[in-house]
């Protein structure tokens, strides 16, 4: 068993200003994961009468991509390839200071204590992150499409992208490109996506300069964060497609 000390961002919301607080946690296992560590701190502020902690997750798996903590530092914590909750505390050692943070980034403002709002992402997602077909019965069934294997490949790869906004944290410049090139990706790659190409890369990339994300500088730390491994090459196929698109609309 562990006993800690955490320093936690605490900040009542986004009109509010924050600070951190700090708390002993006593009686931590080891083989719990990161989640449960601050569900054992909640009960025991909530024992004494203090308000708990608020912080996202929901299927606890690594998939929904909603647990987005900074912890000492780093996106999702010191492992790599995995959510924060995947994250056990045997990554840690008794008498271990931790801070907790929420993502920084202007597009992510915090809605309360370690919960910030991602919608910026769905709005990117919305512009043109999905393909048109007519469903009157003589849509041909994907299924029966020929697709280059190393195509599959990578579109199946880009697509395991969860959203999480790891990379934006991660990011010195709070840049969105490995998430908005992972979606550009997925269909580009596709014969599905490719009639509405065009017109997709140009809409997401002006929706994620409208939502305030930075610019990329190629430092790679989206990459190394990700705990899903996407690639940067997803970044230089975006370009490509962006470079291509504004000379077939000019």
């Amino acid at each position: 068993m562990m006993d800690l000390t955490l320093k936690i961002w605490r900040q009542k919301n986004s009109k509010t200003e924050g600070k951190v607080e700090t708390y002993i946690l006593k009686e931590v296992s080891p083989d719990s994961s990161f989640l449960e560590m601050l569900d054992q701190l909640n009960d025991q502020l909530n024992n004494t009468g203090v308000e708990p902690i608020a912080f996202d997750h929901d299927c606890r798996e690594g998939i929904c991509g909603m647990c987005s903590l900074h912890i000492n530092g780093r996106a999702h914590g010191p492992d790599t390839g995995v959510t924060t909750c995947q994250l056990h505390m045997r990554s840690f050692k008794d008498g271990d200071t931790i801070v907790i943070e929420p993502w920084r980034s202007a597009a992510f403002p915090v809605i309360k204590d370690l919960v910030v709002d991602r919608s910026a992402f769905d709005r990117v997602q919305q512009s043109g992150g999905y393909i048109s077909v007519n469903t009157s019965g003589n849509t041909q069934d994907a299924n029966a499409i020929p697709i280059p294997k190393e195509d599959a490949d990578k579109a199946f790869d880009a697509a395991t992208c969860i959203g999480c906004g790891a990379c934006v944290a991660a990011c010195k410049n709070g840049s969105a490109m490995l998430f908005v090139s992972a979606k550009v990706s997925q269909l580009s790659l596709l014969p599905q996506g490719k009639v509405e190409a065009n017109k997709r890369v140009l809409n997401m990339v002006n929706q994620m300069d409208e939502e305030g994300f930075g610019n990329c500088t190629n430092t790679g730390a989206c990459e190394v964060e990700c705990p899903k491994g996407i690639s940067l090459d997803n970044i230089a196929r975006m370009n490509r497609e962006y470079l291509k698109s504004n000379i077939i609309t000019d």
